[in-house]
């Protein structure tokens, strides 16, 4: 996927849907369609294909865009270094509003940081922590969430509760707007602290013939004050869907 294509999804849910879409150990692969609710003033919904690449070892992993390291792995406990890219900007051509055409670019960025895992019989707890290491926003992103699995013997639903935190360095990277770029555009200058967001999310997943399996799976962000007061923003929540197929060898 090009970082252009995808212009509404913070990082944590970016990773959410292309680690959810694959569980098995060894290599996974499939072909998915993304989809996302723009928060952008003069954007709208739009729908990407997405590639899932997905390899389980013992000691390090790959889930399309994120990559990790173990340093702690029990059947309960999973602490490890990961990188991510984020695909998340905002490209001024792709926005209807004429206002919006005349504000500065917003690029995505590769994350690094932590994640850790807490699995027990009352559910799962999920955590990351990540940092913009290109320099683009220099912001930090967080996310904190509760799950709990229902498995059949072919199937698995995993309904789930989060927040996702945005530092201040982060918001004013992807949704303030600067003096010079109010001159230009009209719209008010914004610099926004930092946030969070909410989110319920669910995924599922069917194996309808040995090595294949059917997933979906998605995520209703409500964006907080910070996020949806900016004068780019013309909405107060977001959404991202996915769903696919896979392969494991």
């Amino acid at each position: 996927m090009k970082a252009s294509y995808i212009k509404t999804l913070p990082l944590a849910a970016v990773v959410a849907m292309l680690c959810q879409s694959a569980h098995a150990e060894g290599l996974s692969l499939g072909a998915a369609a993304l989809g996302s609710t723009s928060v952008y003033r003069g954007d709208n919904t739009r729908f990407y294909p997405a590639p899932v690449i997905d390899y389980q070892g013992d000691s390090f992993y790959v889930h399309s865009l994120l990559a990790g390291y173990y340093l702690w792995k029990d059947p309960q406990n999973q602490l490890s270094v990961v990188a991510a890219y984020n695909p998340f900007g905002f490209r001024p051509s792709h926005s209807d509003d004429d206002q919006m055409k005349r504000l500065d670019k917003r690029h995505g960025t590769l994350m690094a940081g932590l994640s850790y895992s807490h699995n027990a019989e009352w559910g799962t707890i999920r955590s990351m922590l990540t940092g913009d290491t290109l320099d683009q926003s220099n912001g930090i992103v967080g996310d904190l969430a509760y799950l709990y699995a229902f498995k059949g013997d072919k199937w698995a639903v995993v309904p789930g509760v989060g927040v996702m935190w945005n530092s201040a360095n982060q918001n004013k990277y992807y949704y303030g707007i600067s003096s010079s770029e109010s001159r230009r555009s009209g719209l008010d200058s914004y610099k926004p602290g930092d946030s969070f967001n909410p989110y319920v999310e669910v995924s599922a997943r069917y194996s309808f013939a040995p090595q294949w399996q059917a997933f979906f799976t998605g995520r209703y962000i409500r964006l907080a004050d910070e996020v949806k007061d900016s004068p780019m923003v013309d909405k107060s929540y977001t959404g991202v869907v996915m769903t696919g197929i896979s392969y494991t060898f």
